[in-house]
């Protein structure tokens, strides 16, 4: 089964750091473009972050550019979100994506993992 499984979200204070990571299962995630999306309350969900299948070329929203850094490790079928400097607009469910490079018909995604930025 096609899997895509988020992990490290949880509390932090603003100006903390958190590392998400997302685990691909039952596909080559080599062969995928990998996204982060997130959904903060009462907020549609917006795309965060982009990342090439070679982990070469990178996408970030504005909001996050600078502070957000998206990676890749191909050979453990992982993607990384490393979050820096993290601001109470941050907080939302964030989730992991991942679509064939040739191809925008087919998506798949995980189920989310809740980070909280407060004092």
């Amino acid at each position: 089964q096609v899997q895509l499984v988020e992990s490290g979200g949880g509390l932090v204070q603003p100006g903390g750091s958190l590392r998400l990571s997302c685990a691909a299962s039952g596909f080559t995630s080599s062969t995928y473009v990998m996204s982060w999306y997130r959904q903060a309350p009462g907020k549609e969900r917006e795309l965060v972050a982009r990342i090439t299948t070679t982990g070469s070329s990178t996408n970030y929203a504005d909001s996050v550019k600078g502070r957000f850094t998206a990676s890749r490790d191909n050979a453990k079928n992982t993607v990384y979100l490393q979050m820096n400097s993290l601001k109470p607009e941050d907080t939302a469910v964030y989730y992991c994506s991942a679509r064939p490079a040739t191809s925008t018909a087919l998506r798949y995604w995980g189920k989310g993992t809740l980070v909280t930025v407060s004092s």
